[in-house]
């Protein structure tokens, strides 16, 4: 009888972990490190191959630890009280009530009928939406693929631009590339604009102690962001420019749709309000004693007092507690690989080979390894579990400033999602409509990861500097 693709995958993977357990720990690592890190390894295989969905892949990764008697039920379960990880979740909640209220939706088209008269206009404006919606959405792929790209597919049709015609160059081949690419680097500007970054923070201030708030988080990343997001769009021009100079039909198809969406319904504009809030207090609430996951708590209990959000909402949004399971047991995960030893043992095996290098050159090159490893992964969440708090801790050993490597890192988490089109939630999404071919595809996304490193890499760093930051 012949297995099914699905068990031979999980077979594979549970053998690899298996092994971990047979094969004694090299050097002075702790046997409970070296156990942890291969259960911690076959999940990972686990969320690359896909035997099973993310969830389960990690809550088998959980179940093995605890019958191997390699942490105990308390320790495997502590994932679920950190706080990052019910940002993350909460945060899922809010995205809902932008979506089921209309309001992102109304954003992206009060942007279109204001700049859309011409494509390169267009394509601002519908980043710019993006920009507006990303800091309480952290699920790019609900952002960008769920509210963005059917925005951007009427837009294409509308203007004649249809792969199956033929005519893709007329709008497609440049709007495509453009709303997504931006959205990569709108994931990496504020804490909560993408699910793995609350875990880059965790990761960081458990190994070195860096504080990563929300504010801090976006003083940091504004300089570079800016740069990015008027840049990108004037690269992708002059690569792929569309053959439609004039889109004046835009502003009327957008002014169509938001007069059947009627004006702001009592329940979006509580949303609008309700949102501005979490953006004042994720910005400044620590300085009156509320931290970011208080602030979500304190949004979403409003979104249910206003009648935004029902209980039932809360209880059918199945994005939120699957990123609660996988997200907290993988953070878990991590943990106990620092608190066994592995993190540390690595560091100093790893940190050997830029031993006598400047901090700063180390820095930059080990970020240039973690972003193109990036081929490598089809989730930004398994190559960030996988690798930041082993490329940060061999960083902060080979004597690279602390806090300035745990941004870069995690501002690349995000940002290595443009290489090619099954590296992040909405890359098949968007590459799925067909505008653009996949050796086209991986060269913007090429071309575009060198000037995300130069930029984020380079002047991030030298604001960092400005900032105190190193």
């Amino acid at each position: 009888m012949t297995l099914s693709k699905k068990w031979q995958q999980l077979i594979f993977c549970g053998i690899l972990g298996a092994l971990f357990f047979l094969v004694p720990p090299p050097g002075d690592l702790a046997p409970a490190g070296w156990h942890v890190f291969g259960v911690f390894a076959a999940t990972i295989l686990g969320l690359i191959l896909k035997p099973m969905p993310m969830g389960v892949m990690a809550l088998l990764g959980m179940v093995s630890l605890c019958l191997t008697r390699t942490l105990t039920l308390k320790e495997a379960l502590s994932g679920f009280s950190i706080p990052t990880i019910w940002l993350v979740v909460v945060a899922f909640f809010i995205s809902r009530g932008i979506v089921k209220t209309g309001l992102g939706e109304r954003i992206a088209y009060l942007f279109v009928e204001r700049f859309g008269r011409k494509p390169l206009f267009l394509a601002y404006s519908l980043v710019a939406s993006d920009l507006v919606i990303a800091p309480a959405m952290p699920s790019n792929t609900a952002r960008a693929g769920g509210i963005l790209a059917p925005i951007v597919q009427s837009l294409n049709l509308t203007f004649g631009s249809d792969p199956r015609k033929g005519t893709e160059k007329k709008l497609g081949s440049f709007l495509i590339p453009v709303v997504f690419q931006c959205d990569v680097v709108i994931s990496a500007v504020f804490l909560t604009s993408m699910a793995a970054n609350p875990m880059a923070v965790s990761f960081a201030g458990d190994l070195l102690g860096v504080n990563m708030t929300w504010g801090g988080w976006l003083a940091a990343s504004c300089v570079p962001a800016v740069l990015s997001l008027v840049l990108y769009p004037l690269v992708i021009y002059k690569l792929d420019p569309p053959e439609l100079k004039e889109t004046p039909e835009a502003p009327a198809l957008a002014r169509k749709k938001l007069d059947a969406m009627g004006a702001m319904k009592r329940s979006e504009k509580a949303m609008a309000a309700i949102f501005f809030l979490l953006i004042v207090l994720w910005a400044g609430g620590r300085y009156i004693g509320l931290s970011e996951t208080l602030t979500a708590f304190i949004g979403l209990g409003l979104l249910l007092l206003s009648g935004v959000l029902t209980w039932d909402d809360v209880k059918s949004e199945k994005g939120a507690w699957d990123a609660l399971v996988w997200f907290a047991i993988l953070v878990m995960m991590a943990n106990f690989l620092n608190a066994k030893g592995m993190i540390s043992w690595f560091s100093r095996e790893m940190g050997s080979l830029v031993a006598g290098d400047n901090g700063v050159v180390a820095m930059g090159i080990l970020a240039v390894v973690y972003f193109y490893s990036h081929y490598l992964f089809a989730s930004s969440t398994a190559h960030v579990s996988a690798m930041y708090a082993a490329f940060l801790s061999i960083m902060a050993s080979a004597g690279a400033p602390p806090t300035m490597a745990a941004y870069v890192l995690a501002w690349f988490s995000s940002l290595f999602g443009c290489l090619t089109h099954y590296g992040s939630g909405p890359a098949p999404i968007f590459f799925g409509a067909g505008y653009v071919s996949q050796n086209r595809w991986w060269e913007i996304g090429f071309l575009l990861s060198v000037l995300s490193i130069l930029i984020w890499g380079g002047v991030g760093c030298l604001w960092g500097k400005v900032l105190g930051m190193w």
